[in-house]
């Protein structure tokens, strides 16, 4: 599926016009031309590629996944490559999809799959149309901004799960074996996290130089807020990794003083029943003692068996032990 869009001086003219098409708009004064992409094939980019000129690379990094999060340079346009993701609150499952772009002085032509919706693209461009007339610089600014807001949320998203899971792990009624799940699934979300946002850096960082051509000056306060908050979702990202770290620690800490608080329980009240246990076996002798074969014998080993049991029951329970 392709989508196609032509801006002329900031206002859109055109849309839904056959790629074949593209290089005759892009000979017009002040045209910008958007190109969308959905699951193509190599035909697809084949034309495109004869359209604009595209180096064979980045079209072959186009049509194949898991680029690492990127921004190539080559002597007519720029490729970049990103991740959109979104997180199953659910399961803790974090699902990534990949973006591809390709960046000339007069056109954006975006890749991707049909898991990543470019609706709210378009319509962040839409919200902000007052700066379509810097060109490809405002449509690679509305692309990585809604990419980048994307990890952002998807921190927000993790950092209330973690808060969820602490309420879990310190409540009335142990759930070591959910804590220790869900642990595991938001940090391996976190890692998956972590790999896509931390490159946006250099990407944003390459973007915000001043030698790149295809980029409007007027347009690097908004990459420089991107930037911005790359960095805080970064930063976010490696306090929640560390914080989900630190709640296995203090899972398996609270498993063990659990197990020592219940050792100390069967301890004490063994150490009791083995009093009227060591009383009575010592009654139970076929040797003369005291009080052999009497009554009083008999209450006095009641008495005995009472009064040591309960001072055992008093010492261990003033120790916290029961």
């Amino acid at each position: 599926m392709v989508t196609t869009r032509l801006y002329r001086a900031g206002k859109i003219v055109k849309e839904g016009f056959p790629v074949a098409d593209i290089s005759e708009h892009l000979g017009e004064k002040d045209c910008t031309v958007w190109a969308d992409f959905t699951d193509p094939t190599a035909s697809d980019l084949a034309a495109i590629e004869e359209e604009l000129g595209l180096h064979r690379l980045a079209v072959e990094d186009a049509l194949h996944d898991f680029q690492r999060p990127k921004l190539d340079r080559y002597d007519t346009h720029l490729f970049l490559a990103a991740y959109a993701v979104e997180l199953d609150t659910a399961s803790g499952h974090l699902r990534t999809s990949e973006v591809k772009a390709f960046i000339t002085p007069h056109a954006l032509v975006t890749v991707h799959d049909a898991d990543f919706d470019i609706a709210p693209v378009a319509e962040r461009w839409d919200d902000d149309s007052d700066l379509a007339a810097h060109g490809v610089g405002f449509l690679l600014w509305g692309l990585l901004d809604v990419i980048v807001d994307g990890h952002f949320g998807t921190v927000q998203l993790l950092d209330a799960q973690i808060e969820s899971l602490e309420d879990t792990l310190f409540g009335d009624v142990p759930h070591d074996r959910e804590v220790q799940k869900r642990s595991f699934e938001l940090r391996k979300s976190l890692v998956l996290l972590r790999r896509v946002v931390l490159p946006m850096r250099e990407v944003v960082n390459t973007v915000l130089r001043r030698d790149l051509q295809s980029i409007d000056p007027a347009m690097m306060p908004y990459f420089q807020d991107v930037y911005d908050h790359v960095l805080r979702a970064t930063e976010w990202t490696e306090s929640l990794r560390d914080l989900v770290t630190t709640i296995l620690e203090t899972n398996i800490s609270i498993q063990g003083n659990r197990m020592n608080m219940i050792m100390k329980k069967v301890t004490s009240w063994a150490a009791i029943i083995a009093v009227p246990t060591a009383i009575t076996g010592f009654f139970g002798q076929n040797l003369a003692f005291a009080g052999f074969g009497t009554g009083w014998g008999v209450w006095m080993s009641v008495v005995l068996i009472v009064i040591v049991s309960g001072l055992l029951y008093l010492g261990f329970k003033k120790r916290d032990w029961l």
